[in-house]
């Protein structure tokens, strides 16, 4: 299932971050957030009568002029047209109509993509109400009046955005085609790696338009099986500083991550693990999908006998928080490895699709239990009655205690390495969520 993607754009201190906090029903953004502070939180998952979709919040202006403003405007709402399934253009009742809405608007009428036009800071219909009809002059459909700081006509807002939603967005995916999102940081080589695939395997069924405009789907058969690759490259060159470059890439990588069964995080061998790896890894983590960590271009760095070791030492170390992750070394120029990749995809997807009988789970529970006694706090010792697998894509476990407040990290853990120890479960992360029970009943 895919879920659809808004995206806010609006000028500064019209209340974007507040909206984008009012919508997703915590506080996520700072709203007074000092240059680098939010850069990653911009994206959360929401749902709305049912309906799940994730919100995007293209902010990070920080104008030092009025020509500024507009062209970081248009930039932001380039990036909403490339990105977004819907867009809400948030303009502040209080400043009125101004020149770099009209232009903003403009742009966005033009593009394909609907606009839900929210005129925030109404906190009095009565007050403000004629205000409000100021904006219609924007050409973008009938002004929603919202006050995002007083979470006013939010529900309004929402029932308008859910009205563009398409009836397949929300559907079940009858497609069961693997979708591998390649994901990373620009210039790691996402787009030679997908090329040489296309280049080796020689059947390309056909390209089609993703859901930005620089990525595509691109169709490929590798041994009778078709796999749909969501290449999130093409990535376009800018002269805005390195924060604006990573927001638009972390932007982009929520985009196919939320299409995608497999993710693949490319890295550059010769620059090693960094930390924006970490934060597009994390998103990937976040929404539990099935990750291999592919180490390009591999040829170009001096080796010894230790030279994988230490990468892969690094990455673990790096990426500390998905050690299940797989891992591969490849050169995307020399072909190296990448038909491996399809191998990976293949036992990875296995995994994120594996359920084990609620027999042998317990099994599994009751012996690591044996071996290292549950946690105990005041003279209460946590109980473990019983454990079921409750869903796939990632596997997902309900653990009966009869007390979560016992339940420390620490022992989820554990009980997670000792499913992993018997069934691997590679490539995947395991959700574990923990349930009270007043007794031992079964």
């Amino acid at each position: 299932m895919s879920k659809p993607i808004v995206a806010i754009v609006g000028r500064p201190n019209v209340g974007k971050s507040t909206l984008f906090n009012a919508l997703a029903g915590q506080t996520i953004s700072i709203v007074k957030d000092t240059p680098g502070v939010t850069r990653d939180r911009i994206y959360a998952d929401c749902t709305w009568l049912n309906m799940n979709f994730t919100l995007i919040d293209t902010g990070g202006i920080e104008p030092d002029s009025k020509d500024i403003i507009l062209s970081q405007m248009r930039e932001q709402a380039q990036i909403a047209i490339d990105t977004a399934d819907v867009i809400i253009f948030i303009v502040d009742v209080h400043q009125g109509l101004v020149d770099s809405d009209s232009k903003v608007a403009d742009m966005l009428r033009r593009s394909s993509k609907p606009v839900v036009l929210a005129v925030n800071k109404v906190d009095s219909f009565q007050k403000y109400g004629n205000d409000v009809y100021e904006f219609y002059n924007l050409g973008i459909g009938d002004p929603v009046a919202v006050s995002a700081a007083s979470r006013l006509g939010i529900g309004d807002l929402l029932d308008e955005v859910a009205r563009h939603f398409k009836p397949e967005q929300l559907d079940e995916d009858e497609d069961d085609r693997p979708r591998v999102a390649v994901v990373g940081k620009p210039n790691v080589g996402k787009s030679s790696i997908i090329n040489k695939l296309i280049g080796t395997n020689r059947v390309i069924v056909s390209d089609i338009a993703g859901t930005t405009r620089d990525a595509v789907d691109t169709e490929v058969v590798h041994n009778g099986t078709e796999y749909v690759f969501i290449d999130t490259a093409g990535l376009r060159k800018k002269s805005k500083v390195k924060e604006d470059l990573e927001r638009y890439s972390i932007i982009r990588t929520v985009s196919a991550v939320e299409r995608a069964d497999v993710v693949v995080l490319v890295i550059d061998a010769s620059e090693g693990v960094t930390e924006q790896d970490a934060k597009i890894a994390g998103i990937a983590h976040d929404r539990g999908k099935g990750i291999i960590v592919a180490v390009n271009k591999w040829d170009s760095i001096e080796k010894t006998d230790k030279t994988i070791y230490e990468h892969t030492k690094k990455i673990k170390e790096t990426l500390s928080f998905m050690q299940y992750a797989e891992m591969i070394f490849i050169s995307a120029v020399t072909g190296q490895r990448l038909p491996k990749l399809f191998e990976l995809i293949d036992v990875v997807r296995q995994n994120q699709n594996m359920r084990v009988a609620t027999g042998v789970l317990n099994e599994i529970m009751a012996e690591a239990v044996a071996l290292q006694q549950p946690p105990s706090d005041k003279g209460k010792r946590l109980k473990l009655f019983y454990m079921t697998q409750v869903a796939v894509k990632p596997p997902t476990f309900v653990v009966f205690v009869n007390d979560k407040e016992l339940m420390h990290f620490s022992y989820v853990r554990y009980l997670e390495n000792k499913i992993r120890e018997t069934f691997g479960f590679k490539g995947t992360a395991l959700r574990f969520l923990i349930r009270e029970r007043s007794g031992k009943e079964q």
